[in-house]
C-alpha cells in the first residue's frame, strides 16, 4: 500500500509517496515527491503509483510465459497438443464444478470425460453438469465472436438446461445471496443496467488493458454483478479463460484446494471496492500455475 510520508527540511514540511514491494525475492521501495502541499487527487496518485509498479513487477513475466507457452505448443505433435488440452479440460472441469459443490472426484471426472465411465452412486445432476461443462469448454476454444449478453445467456443455458431448466440462460429477477460472504449481490432491478455497463467497459478496454489483468477484471466484474440464480462462478471462470485463450496465453485452472484464498480475494475486492486486491491475487495465482514457462 502506498503511504504518504512527511519530511521537515529547514523547518518546512514536504510530502512524499512511498510504496514497498517485492521483486525477484527482494524488498524494493519506490518514492515520489509530492511537494509542500498534499495534492487533492492523492488517492488517484496512489493508485497510479501502485499500478505502475505492478506493470513493472508482473507484465514482463507474463510475456515470457506467453512466449514459452506458444513455443512449446508450436513444437508439439498435434496428438500431444490434443492430449494436453484434454488434461487441462478435465482438471478445469473438476475444479470449477467442485468449487460449486460437485461430489465427483478428479478420478471420477477423468473416467467420465475421457472413458465414458459413469460413476455409481453420484447425483445425476453432477454428472450432467460435468459433461455439459466439457462440451462448452471445447466450444469456447473455437469461438470466434466476442462476448455479448446473448453469448453469456447461451453459455449458461448450455451448462444448465439439463439440470436447472427453469433458470438456465435467464437473468435473475429475484435477490440471491452468497453463502459465507459479506458481499451482497445487486438487487434484481440493477442487473440489466450493470450488464450494459459491463459490456461497454469490455468493448472499451479489451485492447488497452493487458490481457491477464483484463481477464482478472472481467471475472471480478461479472462475479460482482452475479446475474444468474446459480452458476455465476462457472460462467465467470469460463469468461476468464475465454479471454486468456483468445489472446494466446495459457488458461488458468483455480484448484479446489485454493478456493478459500480465491473467495477471500473476491470478497475483499467487492466489499472494499478495490479491484486491485483481486487482481494482485490473480497475478500471483497465474504465475504459480504457469511457473514452468518461466524456467
Amino acid at each position: 500500500m502506498a503511504n504518504v510520508k512527511e519530511r521537515i527540511v529547514n523547518g518546512k514540511k514536504y510530502y512524499y509517496l512511498e510504496h514497498s514491494y517485492r521483486k525477484d525475492g527482494k524488498i524494493e521501495k519506490k518514492e515520489i515527491y509530492l511537494g509542500d502541499k498534499l495534492p487533492k487527487n492523492i488517492e488517484e496518485t496512489k493508485r497510479k503509483m501502485v499500478d505502475d509498479i505492478n506493470k513493472e513487477v508482473w507484465f514482463d513475466r507474463f510475456e515470457k510465459i506467453k512466449k514459452n507457452y506458444r513455443k512449446e505448443h508450436n513444437s508439439m505433435p498435434s496428438s500431444m497438443l490434443k492430449k494436453e488440452t484434454e488434461t487441462f479440460m478435465v482438471k478445469f472441469t473438476y475444479n470449477t464444478n467442485r468449487i460449486e459443490g460437485s461430489t465427483l472426484t478428479l478420478r471420477e471426472t477423468a473416467n467420465l470425460l475421457e472413458k465414458g465411465i459413469t460413476p455409481s452412486e453420484k447425483p445425476t445432476r453432477d454428472i450432467k453438469e460435468t459433461e455439459a461443462h466439457r462440451k462448452l469448454f471445447y466450444e469456447i476454444l473455437s469461438f470466434r465472436k466476442d462476448l455479448s449478453l446473448a453469448t453469456l445467456l447461451e453459455w449458461h443455458r448450455k451448462l444448465f438446461s439439463g439440470t436447472k431448466p427453469d433458470m438456465a440462460g435467464k437473468v435473475r429477477n429475484y435477490q440471491v445471496g452468497i453463502s459465507g460472504s459479506r458481499f451482497e449481490p445487486p438487487a434484481p432491478f440493477e442487473i440489466h443496467i450493470l450488464l450494459k455497463e459491463f459490456f461497454k467497459w469490455y468493448e472499451i478496454n479489451k485492447k488497452t488493458i493487458h490481457p491477464i489483468e483484463f481477464a482478472a477484471l472481467a471475472h471480478l466484474k461479472f462475479e460482482s454483478i452475479h446475474p444468474f440464480g446459480d452458476g455465476n462462478g462457472r460462467i465467470g471462470r469460463i469468461i476468464m479463460n475465454f479471454i486468456l485463450n483468445k489472446n494466446e496465453y495459457p488458461m488458468l485452472d483455480i484448484p479446489y484446494e485454493k478456493r478459500n484464498s480465491y473467495y477471500n480475494a473476491l470478497e475483499k475486492a467487492q466489499v472494499k471496492k478495490d479491484e486491485r486486491k483481486f487482481v494482485i491475487w490473480f497475478f500471483g495465482r497465474y504465475i504459480k500455475e504457469n511457473k514452468r514457462y518461466l524456467q
